[in-house]
């Protein structure tokens, strides 16, 4: 079994390619570089929590608006519903 450490992930968008880059970065060497910087929460509501289809979503429009919102050329091209998604019973 691998030992991995605590990964942060950064996500990258490029226009040449264009292309999004997701890279695992270990935690500790992200932090100082983070520190101070702006932070979006993800509050998980209780103990009993799961990482679900809807939170999952809901953190890819977030970053995707994070992206977006230093690049026009990508805010153009976003077609996402912005607020949580009611399930069906």
């Amino acid at each position: 079994m691998v030992n991995h450490p605590p990964y942060t992930v950064v996500l990258t968008y490029t226009d040449e390619p264009r292309q999004l880059t997701m890279q695992a970065v270990d935690s500790v060497l992200v932090a100082p570089l983070i520190e101070g910087k702006m932070g979006v929460p993800f509050f998980l509501d209780d103990e009993e929590f799961r990482f679900g289809d809807e939170l999952a979503r809901q953190l890819g429009v977030a970053m995707l608006n994070v992206i977006a919102a230093g690049r026009p050329e990508v805010r153009q091209h976003l077609n996402l519903t912005q607020h949580p998604i009611e399930r069906r019973s």
